[in-house]
């Protein structure tokens, strides 16, 4: 489940919103101030975050830009919701490295699609960035031992990588059974008992 950080000082607004997230299957926190959400961050780095730009004391301005300072954070999007609408405003955000504009008020069925727009890209990313970034040397004598064949390779590749069942299932497209039916088949093929020895036994060789 993704968290997502909302960062707002209009209580009544994030009432609203995190009832509305929580609706659609994203674990939410908020808090009213900047300040709150760089300790909240710091603590338990959300997926994403939504903020408001004009707070006391730190705006939003501020905190895009303290997180982007950051390289354990840097990669964290962030999407501005806001009651000022100048297009000056709106290239500012942009230029700091926020993800989407909102401009107050908004239909939280907009916001919902620019979320599932965001990480949805990420996860392209992740996967294109892990198909080409990651290769088999080409001597590598356990792959002919054990005769793999393209789709167990490719399973293989992500089993290395940590990922889950389900994300593997999710990033070739196929069902979560026939992963599983993947996996099993790797482990036989190479008689080991889990993912553990499997990753053990290839990561000698990688």
């Amino acid at each position: 489940m993704k968290k997502i950080l909302l960062v707002d000082d209009d209580q009544n607004l994030c009432n609203l919103l995190c009832s509305y997230l929580v609706s659609c299957n994203f674990y939410v926190e908020s808090v009213n101030n900047i300040r709150n959400a760089l300790a909240y961050i710091r603590k338990d780095c959300p997926d994403l975050v939504i903020s408001d730009i004009m707070m006391h004391d730190l705006n939003g301005y501020d905190f895009i830009k303290l997180l982007k300072l950051d390289n354990l954070y840097i990669h964290v999007p962030v999407i501005f919701l806001t009651a000022k609408g100048m297009t000056s405003d709106r290239i500012k955000g942009y230029n700091l490295g926020c993800h989407a504009y909102l401009t107050k008020p908004f239909d939280p069925k907009e916001l919902l699609a620019i979320i599932c727009n965001i990480f949805n890209q990420i996860h392209l990313l992740q996967k294109n960035t892990l198909v080409n970034n990651y290769k088999y040397p080409a001597d590598s004598k356990l792959l002919n031992v054990f005769n793999l064949t393209r789709r167990e390779k490719n399973v293989l590749t992500l089993v290395l990588q940590g990922y889950m069942n389900k994300e593997i299932a999710m990033s070739l497209h196929l069902s979560q059974r026939n992963i599983e039916n993947y996996v099993s088949r790797l482990l036989n093929k190479t008689n080991t008992r889990n993912r553990i020895e499997l990753t053990r036994l290839f990561l000698g060789y990688l």
